[in-house]
Formats: structure tokens, C-alpha cells, sequence
């Protein structure tokens, strides 16, 4: 049973029938958090590396942005028993979908703000499939942790 992650949207699951995943994957990243121990999983969908952005749009929506989406999506997961230490992590997206002639690199400030955001919590990349032009898909079983990237018919195991 697949568990749609939206843009801008975190879920969690300890469900072993479950598979969270995310689509669409340009600049946005998806992070997935999975504790081996509890069996308990999580992905988010962010957009923007930091809610210092636009204060309004972060307490309307918190999950749009690095920073505040982590801590969301944290916190549900400790919520139903997940253990920060035992958290393994995964990252996928940040492309260069658009040509901005590397104007705004959002893809890449994304990458930037989550492994700092990841590091000041204590949690290092365990995987990631980053950067690239071709939009990716996220996919993570709840049964063993297993994170699948899909891109342009090809898929990696990280």
C-alpha cells in the first residue's frame, strides 16, 4: 500500500505493509528517515532550504522548508517511537530542472541546508541520489527500510 508524500508534506508509518513515496523530485529534495530497530519510517518532501525565507509561508507551512520540516518530521516519528539514534537517512532530488544559468541553485542550497540541518540533529547520510536534470521518485518500505529512486525508467537502491 503506497502512502502518497505531496510536495511540501512529511509522513511517517510503522505499518510494514506501507511504502511512503514522493514524486516529482526536481529541486525539492525528499528525505527518508527509517529506524532498523522500531521499524518505523518517515519521508519528507521540502521545497526551500530555510524558513528564514518567508516567516509567514513557514508557520502556514511548515513542511515546505528545510529547517522547520525536519523538526516535523522528527518529532512525529520519536512521536510513535522511532529512536533519533537509530535514524538511517536517505536524500534524493536536488536537480537543476530549470535553466537559470545557476541564478537561484536551489537544488543545490537545498543540499547544502539539509546536510547541515541533518548534521546539527546528530544524523549523517547514510545514501543519496542528488543533483543531476532529470526529476526523480522516492520510494521507501516500511517492512525493511529499503529506499528506491526512480529516474527517467531507471532504478538505484541506495
Amino acid at each position: 500500500m503506497n502512502v502518497i508524500v505531496s510536495v511540501s508534506d512529511a509522513k511517517t508509518s510503522r505499518d510494514p505493509a506501507s511504502v511512503l513515496a514522493t514524486y516529482s523530485l526536481g529541486s525539492c529534495i525528499g528525505v527518508s528517515l527509517y529506524d532498523p530497530v522500531a521499524k518505523i519510517g518517515g519521508m519528507l518532501h521540502f521545497q526551500l532550504p530555510t524558513s528564514t525565507l518567508d516567516a509567514a509561508k513557514a508557520k502556514e507551512r511548515p513542511l515546505m522548508f528545510a529547517d522547520t520540516g525536519m523538526e516535523c518530521l522528527i518529532g512525529q516519528m520519536q512521536s510513535i517511537g522511532a529512536a533519533k539514534k537509530h535514524l538511517k537517512v536517505k536524500l534524493a532530488g536536488a536537480a537543476q530542472i530549470l535553466n537559470d544559468n545557476n541564478l537561484f541553485n536551489i537544488g543545490r542550497r537545498n543540499h547544502t541546508a539539509i546536510r547541515k540541518i541533518l548534521w546539527q540533529h546528530g544524523l549523517f547520510v547514510d545514501g543519496e541520489d542528488i543533483g543531476g536534470s532529470s526529476p526523480r521518485t522516492m520510494y521507501l518500505a516500511i517492512a525493511d527500510g529499503t529506499v528506491t529512486i526512480k529516474t527517467q525508467g531507471n532504478s538505484l537502491n541506495l
